[in-house]
């Protein structure tokens, strides 16, 4: 069972975020460069950067319980991102990773890159609540 036919929530699509490729079950979510993710001239900016890692997270909390059997609502309890240097205006992708998962809360990292995962630009680490139905 995938959760991959759950849609991007409304603020994704609208920043342009968009499932790029699975690796695996893992999803990759990737974001051109537009208007709407524009920081200073020429890149990203750093909240499209964040939310771009918040989405791919989510994607992979999700892929990661439904792989389960589950596929529950899920709550970001809070998110911490870290820049590790600028994203110029070229594609930015990224991919999230479940590193624990207990019964109400799973804690989620996630990175963005450009040109290579080894690169990366910024990441993020989250933990997220598995709301009750």
């Amino acid at each position: 069972m995938s959760a991959l036919h759950i849609p991007l929530p409304p603020y994704a699509v609208n920043m342009g975020i968009e499932l790029d490729h699975l690796e695996g079950h893992i999803p990759i979510l990737g974001c051109d460069f537009s208007t709407r993710v524009l920081g200073r001239p020429g890149h990203f900016h750093g909240g499209a950067l964040g939310g771009l890692l918040e989405m791919a997270a989510l994607a992979a909390a999700r892929e990661e319980l439904a792989l389960r059997g589950a596929v529950p609502r899920l709550k970001p309890v809070n998110i911490s991102v870290q820049y590790m240097r600028g994203a110029i205006d070229v594609r930015c992708f990224a991919r999230g990773h479940v590193e624990r998962a207990g019964r109400l809360l799973l804690n989620v990292s996630a990175v963005a890159w450009q040109d290579s995962p080894d690169r990366p630009v910024a990441t993020a680490w989250l933990n997220v609540m598995i709301a009750p139905d």
